[in-house]
């Protein structure tokens, strides 16, 4: 049986071949045309639609990145169902290097938007009808905002059983519950009975080829899982990730310069000395301690800091040697993936 064409704003992709959509968002003050690209592939077999979302926030560049590196590998020539990639949403926080959109307004508060709203309602509307809304899955791609990093780390929100399947098994070395909030892709995604993991790494404005290698990876696993592309053709993750149930910030007792004695990744005891911050004339100084033993799955990168910053995001584990295993083992095999050799990928 021959497959129809893939519809998507408003175009057709035949089975058995790939194209950029450019779907028009809106017109800047100087009569420039704004669009929202997507890339489609669409396979000749029958399968599951997936898309990839990235760049929702506009200066959380990493997931553009992600999906650069996600097109070009030759093992998606002969995938199964459809994929959708949308490296882009955000066009204007992109080209600003900004997290909002020119009205100050955060695209992922705005879901799930509508065809005559705001600016934002329009591009959250128009992502939800023209992408989401034709798939079986979702992933969206994120970093830390500007001025802070994370470990890689998928976020999925509670009593979601097959998507907590699928965090586990995308392989980052940490899966945190985490709730939908209001206004949110997630949130409106699930309303419609769409799952959508939310995958984050890094920071904002940056690249971190860690957390790209991982998003890569975790992305293929999801897919092979789907049955779109081979599971022989990607690696399993060597340890399960570590599932955190909780976590909380660690903020600035007070203002002044920063000064960091431990990273995202590391496995720390309560008690154990993360920070200090001490005033510029080094009369003050404060110690900043872990509460109780947890892997740092964020924290800040800028040293002037200012009283409650925020400065360490320490999520909850069971076993501290387990923890580190699993992070020093999933870091390396990133490092050691053949997935990522030149003649596979550029």
């Amino acid at each position: 049986m021959t497959r129809t064409a893939f519809a998507i704003g408003g175009q057709l992709v035949a089975p058995g071949k790939r194209r950029t959509i450019n779907m028009p968002v809106s017109v800047l003050s100087d009569h420039t045309p704004v669009t929202m690209s997507a890339h489609v592939i669409h396979g000749r077999k029958p399968g599951p639609v997936v898309c990839i979302t990235a760049g929702i926030h506009g200066d959380e560049v990493i997931g553009v990145e992600i999906v650069r590196r996600l097109l070009a590998l030759p093992r998606l020539d002969g995938l199964s169902g459809t994929l959708i990639a949308v490296p882009i949403v955000n066009a204007y926080g992109f080209m600003n290097h900004s997290r909002y959109l020119p009205d100050r307004r955060d695209l992922n508060r705005c879901f799930p938007g509508s065809p005559g709203g705001s600016l934002a309602a329009r591009l959250a509307h128009l992502l939800l009808s023209e992408v989401v809304e034709r798939c079986d899955l979702g992933i969206d791609l994120h970093s830390a905002a500007v001025n802070r990093t994370n470990l890689p780390q998928v976020r999925v929100a509670p009593d979601q059983p097959e998507l907590m399947r699928l965090a586990m098994l995308f392989g980052a070395p940490v899966v945190l519950r985490s709730k939908l909030r209001d206004g949110s892709l997630r949130m409106a995604a699930q309303d419609r009975d769409i799952g959508i993991l939310l995958y984050e790494a890094g920071e904002g404005l940056r690249f971190d080829e860690y957390g790209v290698r991982t998003g890569v990876t975790g992305i293929l696993r999801i897919l092979a899982d789907r049955g779109m592309i081979p599971p022989r053709s990607v690696p399993k993750a060597r340890k399960q990730p570590m599932l955190c149930k909780a976590s909380l910030w660690l903020r600035a007792p007070q203002g002044g310069l920063l000064r960091m004695f431990r990273s995202e990744g590391d496995v720390v005891q309560a008690g154990d000395l993360l920070a200090m911050v001490s005033d510029p004339f080094g009369e003050v100084e404060t110690e900043i301690t872990a509460p109780e033993k947890g892997v740092i799955v964020g924290r800040a990168i800028m040293p002037i800091v200012n009283e409650g910053d925020a400065l360490f995001h320490l999520a909850a584990i069971g076993s501290a040697d387990v923890a580190e295993q699993t992070v020093e083992a999933l870091a390396n095999q990133m490092d050691e993936s053949t997935l990522f050799d030149e003649d596979e990928i550029i």
